[in-house]
């Protein structure tokens, strides 16, 4: 087991040149390879500078590096658009699409006595390690996992097995796992490098993944006074210390403990990079341990049109909405759509307030009638736009015609909370 870079602190803030020195110094440690895959995320994780990693990856082996395939999970499939965009000077025809219905293999399974210990009983199921056919069957010999560890809703901490598993794994690897964090509980999980969900992704690390040649490259990204981003960390190896580095300096760095409550908290969503409520409900997510009782929450959304990214899921999520636990626990029992789509199930759990705070939409392509219909609230975008306009925002607390208002530029790139949930 190798660690090949462990570069960073709060105060670090690595330029393009440095990180791509510290790749491939990283590259050049594991000799001479011939066949290789590159994994990165999607644009909804643009701000990882995964794309500038991969692209620096490809130019250091060149027609070497045959295939990239960015670990979509359950997303959405690149536009032409965005890969230009993300993944700059890289040639299209290098990548492929994740389908995570038809594309993967089964390679073994987690036992369900595991996943009952993991659940505290709750669950009783085995859980199905699953990974796109070219990540096992490529005959690849490196497989570069490339993204940000960064808090996260599911597996605590972004990143290391999850961007695998999870990134490019199947239909019932995803239900499941989705659900398990669900049902543990999310603010018992988020930030958190170790917990249920991480040891069933690591115990199918270790027990089924252990043959293909995998290397993780992982950020660490924060941001300056400015409000500008910097990398603050790189880390590079083939095992969970690479993880454990990379996912203690984002604690430092992502998570940032508020000493009041948030009465009304302003997030806004950049329409390049969020179009649905699936993705989009990170703003829920990442300040729910902030928000005081009665707080709301308003998500500024130009760009959201669409509840799911896939449109099986989307009907799901108009059908039972975003009602609280107990709620969707119900419809899981008493509907076999929904049973049989668990990732969707543990979407409108991690997506609703549980009653406790008003959750505000405001989206450029959504309608009223279909906002309020999964238990949201909604509002104008342009007159909350204007009221609340994000380029006059700071991050953090601000003061708007007397009213205390606390905004969120991009809700991907850290958790919040109030010191009295810890």
């Amino acid at each position: 087991m190798s660690l090949y870079c462990a570069t960073g602190s709060v105060d670090t803030d690595l330029s393009g040149q440095q990180m791509k020195e510290l790749l491939w110094n990283a590259l050049g440690k594991m000799g001479e390879r011939r066949h290789v895959l590159a994994v990165p995320p999607d644009q909804s994780r643009e701000h990882s500078r995964a794309g500038e990693l991969t692209r620096y990856a490809w130019e250091y082996y060149g027609d070497r590096l045959q295939a990239v395939l960015p670990a979509l999970g359950t997303h959405t499939p690149m536009r032409s658009d965005q890969i230009v965009r993300m993944f700059e000077g890289i040639p299209s025809n290098l990548f492929r699409v994740h389908n995570w219905r038809t594309d993967v293999e089964t390679l073994g399974e987690v036992p369900a006595d595991f996943i009952r210990e993991q659940s505290e009983g709750k669950l009783d199921y085995a859980w199905p390690a699953q990974v796109n056919k070219l990540v096992s069957r490529g005959g690849f010999d490196l497989i570069l996992s490339i993204g940000q560890v960064v808090p996260h809703e599911v597996v605590g901490m972004a990143n290391y097995t999850k961007n695998i598993l999870a990134g490019t794994g199947g239909r019932e690897g995803i239900n499941r796992s989705h659900y398990l964090g669900a049902v543990y509980g999310m603010e018992r999980i988020m930030g958190r490098a170790l917990n249920p969900v991480r040891n069933v992704f690591n115990y199918a690390s270790e027990h089924f993944l252990n043959h293909l040649p995998l290397v993780y490259v992982h950020t660490v990204v924060g941001r300056r006074e400015n409000g500008s981003l910097a990398v603050r960390g790189l880390f590079i190896g083939d095992d969970r210390e690479c993880f454990m580095h990379a996912a203690e300096l984002s604690l430092k760095v992502n998570f940032e403990i508020l000493e009041e409550p948030i009465q009304k908290a302003i997030v806004f969503l950049d329409p390049s990079e969020y179009h649905s409520t699936w993705i989009g409900n990170k703003a829920v997510y990442r300040t729910r341990m902030a928000l005081a009782d009665d707080a709301e929450l308003i998500i500024l959304a130009p760009g959201a049109r669409v509840f799911g990214e896939d449109e099986g899921i989307d009907k799901l999520i108009r059908k039972y909405g975003y009602r609280g636990t107990p709620a969707t626990l119900e419809a899981v029992r008493a509907n076999p759509e929904l049973k049989n789509d668990l990732s969707a199930a543990a979407h409108l759990i991690h997506g609703s307030s549980e009653g406790r705070f008003k959750i505000t939409w405001c989206p450029g392509h959504m309608t009223k009638e279909e906002i309020d219909g999964v238990g949201f609230h909604y509002s104008d975008p342009r007159v909350m736009l204007k009221r609340y306009d994000p380029s006059k925002l700071a991050s953090g607390w601000n003061e708007i015609d007397g009213e205390k208002v606390f905004f969120v530029a991009n809700p991907s790139l850290g958790l919040w909370a109030h010191r009295a949930r810890l």
